[in-house]
């Protein structure tokens, strides 16, 4: 390697140490983070706040009258899910699951023929983390646009104060928030169950994706 790319010994040192931490907290990961969040989102599952039997308890009088100013404080009344441990369960599950992603790439060997089942292995793995990323990105952007969905509906009750119908959906799509955000916390918890038994059940496979002997294989 050497021979055809020179690289700086200090600057290799420092990617060695890099690859060693990214290592190190992708195997605590695993093997300690992922059971302990997914038994930590299980409990909230159970959490009165995500089971509130009678949704009306969500909703929020919008008290608007025209020409009054909307505040900003009037499109938050009900349903307000920044105020929700969610969005950060979800950014953190973003977070873990790039480094565990970044340590099984680094553990993918070099291009070679032949005895690649336990490289597929690593490349199924990589391709499960990123699903896993691309789901709660859009967790994300799902809490957005109930937050803009929501304002526009507040705006028309401003408008059209009279018109009934623009009322009952605010209380609607609060409902269907409400709703959602349980179904999130469900996920985020089944996500890193499926990822921790696909991680351990792989691991040898995973760490040393070749061997000398094609009998391993099997």
């Amino acid at each position: 390697m050497s021979s055809l790319l020179k690289v700086d010994g200090e600057i290799k040192k420092k990617v060695d140490a890099f690859r060693e931490r990214i290592t190190s907290e992708a195997e605590d990961l695993v093997a300690n983070f992922f059971p302990k969040k997914l038994l930590e989102l299980d409990h909230f599952l159970k959490d009165p706040i995500l089971n509130i039997c009678d949704l009306k308890e969500i909703h929020s009088e919008i008290n608007l009258t025209v020409p009054d100013p909307i505040l900003v404080s009037d499109l938050h009344d009900g349903l307000d899910a920044q105020n929700w441990p969610v969005k950060p369960e979800i950014r953190t599950l973003i977070e873990k699951c790039n480094t565990v992603k970044m340590w099984v790439q680094l553990l993918i060997p070099r291009i070679e023929d032949g005895n690649n089942f336990g490289v597929s292995i690593q490349e199924e793995t990589v391709a499960e983390l990123r699903t896993v990323e691309g789901e709660a990105v859009s967790y994300l952007d799902q809490i957005s646009r109930y937050y803009i969905t929501r304002a526009k509906l507040v705006s028309k009750i401003a408008k059209y104060p009279h018109v009934e119908d623009y009322r009952l959906t605010v209380s609607e799509i609060d409902e269907k928030e409400y709703i959602s955000l349980k179904i999130i916390v469900s996920e985020l918890r089944n996500q890193y169950v499926t990822l921790h038994d696909m991680i351990l059940k792989n691991i040898e496979k995973i760490k040393r994706p070749r061997s000398s002997n094609t009998e391993a294989l099997y």
